[in-house]
């Protein structure tokens, strides 16, 4: 039932992102979740996102985000979710099947990494996907080819450990579930200017990639 739900949705929102003359709103979620870790962090960067998006790509993406608790039922409402945050991160069992759930469904999950999130994300996402694990996604994935082209792979917003931008992906049957911007904070990139004093190259860079995250999960992953 949860699953022919959220098909249901899914077909909605790709008839609306291809359609301009017929588009129905929609929205994006920003998940909470237990453990200590800061779920709220970046409060400014998903609205940013969807302005963003709605006048760059010509989505009609909800201006209100949604927060969603990762084990509540109405997360198949929300075809993108973002998770975020510095520290831990606890799923129960009862969560980790629901994410799985969503996720295998139809569902999209975005992962950034803003500072210390890294083991503990990946240690509960392989409670999640027991038999997968994250791979780094070549340049010339899809993901990086939408409205916006980047040759070299994610861009490089914030430092952390000085190490390069990666893109991690997690592939379920052939379909990319999961988006992990590592060592790149994308998220940090899409909130408001006075927030970071970030470069207007770099919030702009942050907030194409994102474009295409959007563009990738509404038109080019349910194809």
């Amino acid at each position: 039932m949860i699953k022919n739900r959220f098909l249901i949705i899914i077909l909605i929102v790709s008839i609306a992102a291809i359609s301009a003359s017929q588009k129905a709103s929609y929205q994006i979620a920003l998940l909470k979740y237990n453990g200590g870790g800061d779920w709220y962090a970046n409060p400014t960067s998903l609205p940013n996102l969807v302005k963003f998006c709605n006048a760059n790509l010509g989505t009609n993406i909800s201006e209100e985000v949604a927060t969603v608790s990762i084990g509540s039922k109405d997360i198949v409402n929300y075809p993108f979710v973002h998770i975020t945050g510095h520290g831990n991160i606890v799923l129960s069992l009862q969560e980790v099947e629901n994410l799985r759930n969503y996720l295998v469904s139809g569902g999209f999950l975005h992962i950034s990494d803003n500072y210390g999130i890294d083991k503990y994300i990946r240690r509960e996402m392989k409670r999640v996907f027991p038999d997968y694990e994250f791979l780094e996604l070549p340049f010339s994935h899809p993901i990086y080819h939408q409205k916006y082209q980047f040759n070299s792979g994610l861009p490089k917003v914030h430092e952390h450990d000085n190490k390069p931008a990666q893109g991690f992906g997690l592939i379920y049957k052939g379909r990319l579930v999961c988006f992990y911007d590592y060592e790149c904070d994308l998220g940090d990139g899409w909130e408001d200017a006075d927030v970071h004093n970030d470069s207007k190259e770099k919030r702009t860079q942050a907030l194409q990639m994102g474009a295409n995250m959007i563009s990738f999960v509404f038109l080019e992953n349910y194809k």
